[in-house]
Parts: structure tokens; C-alpha cells; sequence
């Protein structure tokens, strides 16, 4: 345990520079915050840098049991006035634990295999969208998500928090070509599943699912009409009301667990 108690230490401004994305990937690092959050990274065995917890921490629900935690595990921490604590994190009502995490990078090799549940999300920008679909995925068993370019930051503080520790759980890849990555699944013969407005399929009368992988749109525009051309069949969810469409992870939300329930 170290004690910090100026907001001029370098590993306080390391840790405030985090909240830009240009400073995570310069670094390759991110925070969490949380007692559940870094409960769960502890357990997951994530790679940590570092640990801030303010001194407050203690009388928090919880706060002992996760301090004993990590000193079973031996890890070094930082202790900070809870002043400062709040200066480095990014809620208004800290709980008084922060992680310094280093990002674990995956390519597109990588979460490809022989039996593939894919995620594909094309230029979601609402972190809060990102993160429950990331969740959603992982509770379905899918095997990978893959992102687009001018999909928010999958590091941004909101979609982490909004994946409740998912991020631990299952491969994300960033691409940054996404029709250069489709074409390279469909090679692998994976079927690319696209929700469209277009779609002449209800997505519960799709077929087999067992080597597969979904596209879901941005929030706006759906997704671009080159990875619609691409996709081998593009499925719709009908509606009986007035509304247009479904919010993004709502509509991810039930072609995912329609997926799982079809490979169950």
C-alpha cells in the first residue's frame, strides 16, 4: 500500500489522462471503477496495472471484503484522500475503487473458429447501446464481437460500465476495414446475418444458426448499404404499432437470444 495525496503524482495524471480516448490507446490502458467491477477483474485474473482506492473505502458495503481480496492476491494499491479519488474517477458518487487495466487486444484470427455465434456492430455511437449489447452477447454464449470504425470506444467509461464486467468475458476485435473483415467471414463460410428494414425474413423464421454471425446498425441510419449487399440474408423484426424502428440494443437484444436459442 502507497499513500498519494497530490493531484501532481504522475500516476494521478496517468490515470486522468484515461478518460480520452487518445490517452487509452496511446497508453493501451483503461480504468474501471466499482466494487463489483474490479470483484470482477480480480476473479477473471485481468491484467492490472494499478489499483487507486480512496480512503473511504473501508466503510463502503463491501469496501473490506474487496480490500482482503486484494491483499490475498498481493497486489500493490494506492490510497488517496476520497478528494482525490474523485478527481480521477468518472461518476459523481465514486465508490472508491479505480483499476488501471491493460487492454487485451484480439484479432480477427482469433475469434474465428469452427463454430462461430458473431456479433457484428456496425458504427453503434451510444455507450450505453454498445455496452448491453456487448452484455447481451456474452450471456448468450456468443463467441466474438466485432466492431466497426465509427463505432464509439468499446474503453469509453459508460460502455464499460454499461457491460456490468462483460468485457472480461468475451473477445472484441476492432476492425478497421469492416468489408475487408466480412468478405473474410463469409470466406470462412459463416453466414452473415444483417437486421434491415428491408429484411423479407422474420428473424425467429431464420434457419440454421449454427456458423453465424449478425450485423446490427447504428442507431440512426442502420447499417451501410456495402455491408447490406454483402450480408447472405437480411431479417426484420415486425411490428404491430407506429413506431419505425427498435432501439439498437433492443433489437440486438432479441436476434441474439433468438440465435441462442436456436443453437441450444
Amino acid at each position: 500500500m502507497n499513500y498519494i495525496s497530490s493531484s501532481k503524482n504522475t500516476f494521478i495524471k496517468d490515470v486522468k489522462s484515461l478518460k480520452s480516448r487518445k490517452h487509452r490507446e496511446a497508453k493501451n490502458m483503461y480504468f474501471i471503477e466499482g466494487i463489483r467491477f474490479v470483484q470482477e477483474a480480480l476473479k477473471e485474473n485481468v491484467k492490472i496495472d494499478k489499483i487507486f482506492v480512496s480512503e473511504n473505502l473501508e466503510y463502503i458495503n463491501g469496501g473490506k471484503e474487496i480490500l482482503k481480496n486484494i491483499n490475498e492476491k498481493q497486489l500493490n494499491y494506492f490510497v488517496l484522500p476520497h478528494k482525490l479519488f474523485k478527481e480521477i474517477s468518472d461518476t459523481d458518487n465514486p465508490q472508491g475503487i479505480l483499476a488501471q487495466i491493460e487492454m487485451k487486444k484480439y484479432s480477427l484470427e482469433d475469434i474465428v473458429n469452427a463454430n462461430n455465434f458473431l456479433v457484428i456492430l456496425d458504427a453503434i455511437q451510444d455507450p450505453g447501446n454498445m455496452g448491453t449489447i456487448i452484455r447481451t452477447a456474452d450471456a448468450a454464449g456468443a463467441t466474438g464481437v466485432i466492431l466497426s470504425e465509427g463505432c464509439v470506444d468499446v474503453y469509453n467509461p459508460k460502455v464499460l460500465r454499461s457491460t456490468m464486467g462483460s468485457i472480461f468475458h468475451i473477445p472484441i476485435y476492432n476492425s478497421s476495414d469492416i468489408l475487408m473483415d466480412l468478405n473474410y467471414i463469409k470466406e470462412k463460410k459463416i453466414m452473415l446475418c444483417a437486421s434491415h428494414l428491408e429484411g423479407k425474413t422474420a428473424y425467429y423464421n431464420l434457419g440454421n444458426a449454427d456458423n453465424i454471425a449478425i450485423v446490427v446498425g447504428n442507431e440512426a441510419r442502420g447499417i451501410r448499404d456495402d455491408i447490406k449487399d454483402i450480408s447472405d440474408i437480411l431479417v426484420k423484426i415486425p411490428m404491430k404499432g407506429k413506431a419505425e424502428s427498435l432501439n439498437a440494443s433492443i433489437a440486438a437484444g432479441l436476434l441474439i437470444f433468438e440465435i441462442m436459442k436456436k443453437r441450444m
